[in-house]
């Protein structure tokens, strides 16, 4: 059962909050008896997003019994004789309101920024521009750390057309190409058309074209990350 478990001469409670749209959201606030019902809204409203004008408040007891609707706006919160532990539930009625379709929550939702690597050898100030100018200003340093045959050994053992997936990520596709990729960096590599748009090219990476694919299908790997497999369960 809920309790007044309070600072003497305290008149707040600390109520659970949910809501309707916001699956993954919950939080412990704490109110002043006195407040209004609406000042209760304007304080959620700062924490879940949900309108004033939007908001319907149900509130509940510690065994998740409804005890009432928040419907008054000019009361004050204590005229429904709430209890520390008891949740107030937040329902948003605005159908286009930003807490609803899971915008807030489901990342998979948000369109993801991705940039081609045409557009990105534009760019000014990048990390490959810096390692083009350092490794022109001096080979070495980045020759001496690769050897030439790097993980030819692996290499040897994936054909152009095998069937494959990629560690990790479990993502599926089919080799296109293996060997020496020089304007990527010394040793061998593996190159991978995706069996869905989830790489960063066409085969083409700067400005060399090591294989042919779709746009967004290709991907340029060493060969470690590449697992070989002649019978996959598509």
């Amino acid at each position: 059962m809920g309790s007044r478990l309070q600072i003497p001469g305290d008149d707040s409670i600390l109520l659970h909050v949910t809501h309707s749209n916001l699956k993954n959201f919950a939080a412990d606030v704490r109110f002043s008896l006195e407040m209004t019902v609406e000042s209760v809204k304007e304080k959620l409203w700062k924490k879940c997003g949900t309108s004033v004008d939007s908001m319907r408040l149900e509130l509940y007891d510690d065994t998740g019994a409804k005890v009432c609707d928040l419907d008054d706006n000019f009361r004050p919160l204590g005229f429904f004789s709430p209890l520390d532990g008891y949740r107030v539930h937040v329902i948003d009625l605005d159908p286009s309101s930003v807490t609803s379709g899971g915008w807030l929550e489901d990342t998979s939702l948000v369109e993801k920024y991705s940039i081609s690597d045409e557009a990105y050898n534009k760019l000014d100030g990048t990390f490959r521009k810096f390692k083009e100018k350092l490794a022109s200003q001096n080979p070495s340093i980045l020759e001496s750390k690769i050897p030439d045959n790097y993980m030819e050994d692996l290499g040897t053992n994936i054909k152009v057309g095998d069937r494959c997936e990629v560690e990790p990520g479990g993502k599926r596709g089919v080799v296109k190409f293996v060997g020496k990729a020089e304007t990527v960096a010394p040793g061998f590599w593996v190159g991978i058309q995706y069996d869905e748009p989830l790489g960063k090219h066409d085969g083409t990476v700067k400005g060399k074209r090591y294989f042919d694919c779709p746009p967004l299908h290709g991907a340029l790997l060493r060969p470690d990350k590449v697992k070989i497999c002649a019978n996959f369960e598509d």
